[in-house]
């Protein structure tokens, strides 16, 4: 049986000061699907999204499909392949992950060392094909997986988005910095930043 909850003292929680970077909102939800074409039935023609781009199962198992509402190139997303909640290379059942928005680049850098400082797992960092945010993604300690970013593409009234060609997956923070995709300005503000 687990233990009364202190609603006072949950109360008190709050932001510390000096944290070295400041989340911005919720960027975008992933969602583990059991059905790719249901669930953007569903989000598109019930919820109103447009599909902004389409990772089929040979570039990611399950396949992917990004969605938007407004002008972020993706608000959520779904990947295919999904089994029943909770299984074992799934734990955490529906959820892929979800993400957080920051303001400029070099929080993404002193977010990344805050969370090593704090002993966070960190499962990826650099910059993923489609949005070209370049983010750490590191788990909590429920193992839910997180993700910090910054400068996911925009897209237009037109609907145009960025061509697969202009992708560039990058495995590291510098990396991403070291070469950017087009349009994609990495100068980093603050000293000592790679590392």
């Amino acid at each position: 049986m687990s233990s009364p909850v202190d609603v006072e003292a949950l109360k008190k929680y709050t932001r510390p000061h000096g944290l070295p970077f400041r989340l911005q909102k919720i960027g975008h939800v992933v969602l583990n699907v059991a059905d790719l074409e249901r669930a953007v039935k569903f989000y598109t023609e019930v919820l109103g999204f447009k599909v902004s781009d389409v990772y089929p199962p040979s570039l990611y198992p399950g396949g992917m499909i990004f969605m938007r509402l407004g002008a972020d190139h993706h608000g959520v997303a779904v990947v295919g392949g999904k089994q029943a909640s909770g299984t074992a290379d799934r734990p955490n059942g529906d959820l892929n992950h979800f993400a957080f928005e920051v303001g400029t680049l070099d929080e993404v850098f002193l977010a990344r060392e805050h969370l090593r400082a704090h002993g966070a797992t960190i499962v990826f960092e650099g910059r993923r094909r489609a949005g070209c945010q370049i983010a750490v993604e590191f788990l909590d300690p429920d193992g839910n997986n997180l993700e910090i970013y910054w400068n996911v593409d925009q897209v237009g009234s037109d609907g145009i988005v960025r061509p697969t060609t202009e992708w560039k997956g990058a495995d590291s923070l510098e990396a991403a910095v070291a070469d950017p995709v087009r349009g994609q300005d990495t100068t980093l503000h603050l000293n000592n930043m790679s590392s």
